[in-house]
């Protein structure tokens, strides 16, 4: 996967990403060996599925709702608002309606 975001360069994540009917849309804006940030573009109730990772992340929610479960139990996000997903802790995001988040996700 590339990088979509140049260094040194001014972006509006909002307007980073694009929605798409029925789907989810991600860009790497940098990836490293440090960790990862990835923006997300989700049309209503589409989702990512329960799993896990091995690094704790952050979810900040840029625009729309979601619903974020962790360990069977559900947070509801709105613009603005972010939430850290802990390490090795089943997690899973879905749209109530079409939204976007970043997502950064912290290997050391």
């Amino acid at each position: 996967m590339e990088n979509f975001f140049e260094k040194s360069k001014v972006y509006n994540l909002k307007e980073s990403v694009e929605y798409a009917s029925g789907s989810v849309v991600s860009k790497i804006v940098e990836k490293n060996d440090a960790g990862n940030i990835t923006l997300f573009a989700f049309d209503k109730e589409q989702l990512l599925s329960e799993h896990t990772a091995p690094f704790d992340a952050l979810v900040q929610v840029l625009e729309g709702k979601s619903i974020v479960t962790l360990n069977k139990m559900e947070y509801e996000l709105k613009e603005g608002d972010i939430i850290i997903m802990p390490a090795n802790v089943p997690h899973a995001v879905i749209a109530k309606e079409k939204f976007k988040m970043i997502l950064t996700m912290l290997k050391a």
